[in-house]
């Protein structure tokens, strides 16, 4: 009788699990469902507007230049016309390894002073009452409201009469006002979540301001550091507008580059070439970027 009880116990028991396990499956396919459909419209948004447009820069950088711009036709006399000659051409020349050396080291500048602007602005805002933080940010997102070429327009009017016009300076000082709120945002949302907590504590043991600054606040907005150098550091690279208006012609960018390849020279090939080039350096850029910026909580 007993041992009857125990096996019809185990039989119960045996169905429980089942029931469990299969509620467990049915549960797990359909989050694996929800992640699909939640991830779908934005996959095909970049294999659309991201993956299709550089597969066509490829095929684009080994095709021929057409007679009058454009691309030359892709079969001629029944056999394929593509070759290498651009990016023999621009391996070839150290002139476009100076640009685009010369485009990083300004990319790399304006990201610098962006960050010395964006730092102290974005603690004020952070350690400001919470009536006064959205002013504050609406400060900041102020000038998107105005057009993009008026706000240059502007700074031909302000350098004009000191003669800083198509200078280095000029362009830089039009960069870095253009692309400060991309530093501010990012280092202001990241700020904002500190614990005060940390700061008080580390105040109760002993450490002064700059102690707290150095071990406590610094490492911890590392994250938004990252993001912000890299929401500027990544436009800058393939700016024209600003370069052209306020730089001149003498010391071109590549994006100066790019732009006449397609609409000067009418060399699609080259220019497609240059565009492919730039997009490889970006892109492994973006990666160190979010590699370094990853919490050290999620890489451990």
């Amino acid at each position: 009788m007993s041992l009857a009880l125990a096996g019809g116990a185990r039989q119960g028991s045996s169905c429980v699990t089942e029931r469990l396990s299969a509620a467990a499956r049915r549960s797990g396919s359909g989050e694996r469902l929800t992640r699909w459909l939640v991830s779908l419209p934005p996959t095909l948004f970049l294999l659309l507007f991201f993956l299709a447009p550089a597969l066509i820069m490829v095929g684009a950088s080994f095709r021929q230049p057409g007679d009058f711009g454009g691309l030359a036709p892709l079969l001629v006399d029944g056999r394929l016309n593509l070759s290498l000659e651009t990016y023999r051409f621009f391996f070839g020349d150290w002139i476009y390894a100076e640009i685009f050396l010369r485009s990083f080291l300004v990319a790399t500048a304006t990201t610098l002073l962006c960050l010395l602007l964006a730092y102290p602005l974005a603690l004020l805002i952070a350690r400001s009452e919470r009536g006064h933080r959205d002013l504050l940010v609406l400060l900041v997102i102020l000038p998107f409201a105005s057009n993009f070429l008026i706000r240059v327009y502007a700074w031909i009017i302000v350098l004009g009469p000191f003669e800083l016009l198509y200078t280095p300076f000029a362009v830089i000082a039009g960069m870095v006002y253009v692309h400060l709120p991309f530093m501010i945002l990012p280092l202001y949302t990241n700020l904002e979540k500190h614990d005060p907590a940390l700061l008080e504590a580390a105040q109760d043991l002993g450490a002064g301001s700059w102690k707290r600054f150095r071990r406590i606040t610094l490492p911890l907005s590392m994250p938004g550091i990252w993001s912000g150098s890299a929401l500027v550091f990544i436009p800058v690279l393939g700016m024209f507008a600003i370069p052209e208006l306020l730089g001149g012609t003498r010391d071109i960018l590549v994006g100066n580059l790019i732009k006449e390849q397609f609409l000067d020279n009418r060399d699609w090939p080259l220019g497609s070439t240059l565009s492919l080039l730039l997009t490889a350096a970006v892109l492994a850029l973006a990666a160190i970027a979010v590699r370094a910026g990853r919490p050290r909580r999620e890489t451990a």
